[in-house]
């Protein structure tokens, strides 16, 4: 695989537009993605008119004042023919230029059924984005590109029978055409195999292949940028300093960093060699070694887009552009020392972590808060705040 820029999708029709014309871009997800909340705001900044497809109702990400247009496209199950209907009939109806997947199956699927969408679609053809998905293959890639990835086995019992120490149980991938399964698998750390084996079967039991991973202490940070052309651009970096949940879940806060450059031209190489186009964030685990270990790529808005798009503007606007063949906008490195906060999920942590206390933790959490890019609350668009407090309101209410 070696072409690293969007092909002429000839599958979309040509649309007569006017110079002046806003671009036009739907974005399909969950109704919670707090990534794709981010970008729908940022391209609503830059220009774009943006619809939203949800599969239950609008939800957070529908709540947006920045979303134009709120459409019902169905989660990508089964034979696709229910999604694949619900993608053409927005596209249809508001002209759309170009779809973007929010979430890996998602993306998986915007790219697995693209001929049968109207429109340009802005994820690599599918076997790059299966390759990219794919932990065992990812790691080996990794590896020969020159950057340090955890050990990666498929979970035959072969493996589980010869696996030492604690181990990590993850899907191979987490979408494929005909899938069944309502959600994601989500990764789990066991003491050893043999805890792990419940989870292999589960896995197992729900269609997916599961994978064994060798476990990585240290911190989470990433990588992002817009690649294409063989180069990264408009590059972010940032460290996580603390995650929800605990100790393996997401970036509850972090902060950009300035832009390792050794580990940038690595992961340039493997980009490069994946074939891969458009946004990227590698994510990566440094141990007390101070080696960072590839864990993951996400070809799609990722959770703490919001800090990306605070320290570098103009990111999803310029991946937007690239899929439409027009210019793009030149991309200088984000700022260092930006930070960022989800602000639930590190109140949740705070409650469980105590650090210092649970009175002491809040006060820390309240007061990191204070300056930093969050994920979903913005005092100029207080839809989706509003939408999630009521929401916990009538969940608590209907639970008691």
């Amino acid at each position: 695989m070696t072409a690293d820029r969007p092909p002429r999708d000839h599958s979309s029709p040509e649309r007569e537009r006017s110079p002046r014309a806003p671009r036009r871009a739907l974005i399909v997800g969950t109704g919670r993605d707090r990534g794709a909340l981010a970008a729908v705001r940022s391209l609503g900044r830059a220009g774009w008119t943006v619809g939203v497809g949800t599969p239950d109702g609008p939800g957070m990400l529908g709540a947006t004042r920045a979303a134009a247009v709120r459409h019902e496209v169905p989660r990508p199950r089964g034979d696709g023919a229910a999604f694949i209907d619900g993608v053409r009939r927005a596209v249809t109806e508001k002209s759309y230029d170009v779809v973007f997947g929010a979430g890996d199956d998602w993306m998986a699927a915007v790219s697995a059924y693209r001929r049968h969408i109207p429109a340009a679609v802005a994820h690599p053809g599918p076997e790059v984005v299966a390759a990219a998905l794919d932990k065992i293959g990812l790691a080996d890639r990794a590896v020969r590109a020159g950057l340090a990835a955890p050990r990666t086995l498929a979970a035959t019992d072969e493996a589980l029978a010869a696996w030492d120490g604690p181990v990590v149980v993850k899907c191979r991938a987490h979408w494929a055409p005909g899938q069944t399964r309502p959600h994601r698998i989500e990764a789990k750390l066991f003491p050893d195999a043999r805890a792990a084996a419940g989870q292999v079967r589960r896995i197992l039991g729900a269609g997916a292949e599961p994978v064994l991973q060798a476990p990585v202490r240290g911190t989470l940070g990433a990588l992002i940028g817009v690649y294409h052309d063989g180069r990264l651009r408009g590059r972010v970096q940032q460290s996580t300093s603390r995650l929800w949940p605990t100790p393996n879940g997401v970036s509850a806060r972090a902060q950009t960093v300035p832009v390792d450059e050794a580990l940038a031209d690595r992961a340039e190489a493997l980009l490069r060699e994946l074939g891969w186009w458009g946004l990227v964030e590698l994510q990566f685990l440094t141990g007390d070694d101070g080696v960072p270990q590839l864990i993951d790529l996400n070809g799609r808005f990722f959770g703490s887009m919001a800090l990306a798009e605070a320290a570098r503007p103009g990111l999803a606007d310029a991946w937007g552009r690239l899929v439409l063949g027009g210019p793009v906008p030149r991309l200088p490195d984000a700022r260092p020392g930006v930070r960022y906060a989800w602000l639930a999920g590190d109140m949740r942590r705070a409650a469980v972590e105590r650090r210092g206390g649970l009175a002491a933790d809040v006060v820390d959490t309240l007061r990191w808060g204070r300056g930093a890019q969050h994920s979903v609350w913005d005092l100029r668009d207080l839809g989706p705040t509003w939408h999630l407090a009521t929401w916990r309101v009538r969940n608590g209410a209907e639970s008691r």
